[in-house]
């Protein structure tokens, strides 16, 4: 029987085994990894021929891990952290990157942060793609496993081992169409109105929707959608209102009139959030500094419902 190598392995191999276990599809794992599936297909099977065992069986159009593969996933993990640790160096040099950097985020910072982020990396770093994923609200999981490297969000995962930092605030403001009505001028207009609002799933409100009921302020909410950007179509041309992100009006909301809420509201922070592995690696440090240096020139825009309604009359 021929003896198989242990030197045959090497990190793409690894982190083929980890992702086609977090995805629990080679579809998906490939898409993931930005590679064919059949490119995914051939390592899986080089991990099967080295460790000696089927690692995934096909269940529908979805495969299951076996309990070898269940155990190995943590040690190529481990592993692969290792890896990076080797290969980290104090002259980190962005020009050599042929990198996939994944972040987590919203559509709200989005498109108010990635694409110039994006840019500035690309300046430096000319081989480097960017992959988004939706960060809903970041899990531990989702930085633990290395679904992505950085996730951006408003919301901090629980955890002694994850590291955020706060990159600015948001105030609130009520969007609303202003060549179809005029801004709420009191909370009595304000409830009047019908309203539209996101609702993360499974079912996730956001904070200023809590913060709201919590303060009696009970709202006719006659639409919720899965994120900042399916609110526009439901506001264009009705009377409805949206107490949203005032950021909003730079990306997804820009045209809409804007108002003060007509009560006091707290106002909404944005974190850069990474797992405490990366807390000292060049490749976290530089996408970090990038990350601050847009941030800085973030400011709150302008809330002034009169502007709107000149712009009306």
């Amino acid at each position: 029987m021929k003896e198989i190598n242990h030197l045959n392995l090497d990190g793409h191999l690894l982190r083929v085994l980890v992702v086609v276990y977090e995805e629990g599809s080679i579809t998906r794992a490939a898409s993931r990894l930005g590679v064919t599936q059949s490119a995914v297909s051939h390592m899986v099977g080089r991990l099967r021929t080295i460790v000696g065992d089927p690692l995934f069986v096909k269940s529908g159009r979805s495969v299951v891990a076996t309990a070898q593969a269940a155990s190995l996933v943590e040690q190529a993990r481990s592993l692969l952290d290792q890896l990076r640790h080797f290969s980290s160096r104090a002259d980190f040099d962005p020009g050599s990157l042929d990198f996939t950097l994944t972040i987590a985020a919203g559509d709200l910072q989005r498109d108010l942060l990635l694409p110039e982020l994006f840019e500035r990396l690309r300046r430096q770093a000319p081989r480097l793609r960017l992959r988004v994923i939706p960060s809903n609200i970041p899990s531990l999981e989702m930085l633990r496993q290395d679904r992505c490297l950085l996730a951006i969000s408003p919301r901090l995962p629980e955890g002694a081992d994850i590291m955020h930092r706060r990159l600015f605030d948001t105030r609130y403001a009520v969007f609303y169409d202003a060549q179809a009505r005029q801004p709420p001028t009191d909370l009595k207009a304000y409830l009047e109105a019908e309203h539209v609002t996101v609702v993360y799933e499974p079912y996730r409100a956001l904070d200023i929707d809590d913060y709201l009921a919590e303060q009696g302020v009970l709202r006719q909410l006659v639409v919720s959608v899965a994120g900042f950007a399916a609110i526009a179509p439901f506001l264009r041309g009705t009377q409805r209102l949206a107490t949203l992100p005032s950021h909003l009006a730079v990306s997804q909301l820009a045209g809409f009139g804007q108002a003060p809420p007509p009560v006091n509201c707290p106002s909404m922070p944005m974190y850069a959030i990474w797992h405490q592995r990366y807390q000292h690696d060049p490749l976290m440090r530089w996408v970090l500094d990038a990350l601050y240096e847009v941030t800085r020139g973030v400011a709150p825009p302008l809330i002034k419902a009169s502007a709107a309604r000149k712009k009306q009359s």
